[in-house]
């Protein structure tokens, strides 16, 4: 089935204002031309879960797509805080509920696997469960120490971006990989943004690089430096000069969105932000081919 659709249709089509919306991808593959569509698209009231929040969720709430954040973690990676984020929980404009990666982890692997919560160890991170509610103990029921329980999440869309995709939803990514596959299977739709749309037969030839299975895929879009300023591992560096910028920038909320009006709202779509931003940076963020060897699958 051919679930090939423009980023902007996808968007349109799944993202549903109110919605818990999980934007996957740890340090790199982090799909920001999907967050900028659902501002484009002017999403409202939605619950923006992420592991790692980057700038992304940073430039949603200034836009007021947000009601409240899920977490684990919360900066401006290797510069500082995520100033519209943090201030706006501190003045009370944003609801939030924050744990440790394992147990955002968790929760989406319960969600995933059909279950109503699931247990972890405890963790030094003690000062969660005094503030957040969903993270209880109970009692081994084998005897041992207290466990860490923690409620399933099933989002109402995940969006996950991958090197490469065919047209039916099956996805190669490589690279540092985060909560991507649990996300996916936790979520009811499934949204998966590509740098490139390959033959099926691509992705068959390399069966154990598939982490997203066509099955839990709604929609496929095409969609070439979707990560930017974040990174493709294989296809473009880190903007690390964007990052540093967006610490000035997001000094305050007229700030951002006078960003926001320039680069997202006052762009048709994620190509014309691409034209943008110019050759000369696309040029700057190249990065060399290095391949792994050869595997042998073979062949019956």
């Amino acid at each position: 089935m051919n679930k090939l659709i423009a980023l902007s249709e996808a968007v349109s089509k799944f993202v549903d204002d109110g919605d818990i919306v999980y934007a996957a991808g740890f340090t790199h593959l982090i799909p920001f031309a999907a967050g900028h569509e659902m501002i484009r698209q002017g999403k409202k009231n939605l619950t923006l879960a992420r592991a790692t929040p980057d700038l992304i969720y940073d430039q949603m709430v200034a836009a007021g797509c947000a009601k409240k954040v899920i977490f684990s973690y919360m900066g401006n990676p290797g510069v500082g805080s995520l100033r519209i984020v943090r201030s706006f929980i501190e003045q009370g404009k944003l609801e939030w509920d924050e744990y440790s990666h394992f147990g955002m982890i968790t929760r989406l692997q319960a969600g995933a696997s059909g279950l109503p919560f699931l247990p972890m160890n405890q963790t030094g991170a003690t000062s969660l469960e005094d503030v957040n509610p969903n993270i209880k103990r109970i009692p081994d029921p084998f005897g041992g120490k207290d466990v860490i329980v923690v409620p399933a999440l099933n989002p109402d869309v995940a969006i996950v971006h991958v090197q490469r995709a065919d047209s039916n939803g099956n996805a190669h990514l490589w690279g540092i990989i985060g909560e991507q596959k649990e996300a996916a299977f936790a979520a009811k739709k499934v949204i998966i943004t590509a740098e490139e749309i390959v033959d099926e037969s691509v992705i068959r030839s390399d069966p154990n690089r598939t982490m997203i299975p066509g099955i839990v895929a709604n929609a496929v879009c095409h969609v070439p430096f979707a990560c930017h300023p974040s990174y493709a591992q294989g296809y473009y560096d880190r903007d690390n000069e964007f990052y540093l910028s967006w610490d000035r920038v997001s000094e305050s909320v007229e700030g951002v969105k006078t960003w926001l009006d320039e680069w997202v709202l006052g762009v048709k779509d994620h190509n014309e932000y691409l034209k943008k931003l110019g050759e000369d940076t696309l040029e700057r963020l190249k990065v060399e081919a290095s391949y792994s060897e050869k595997i042998n699958y073979g062949k019956y």
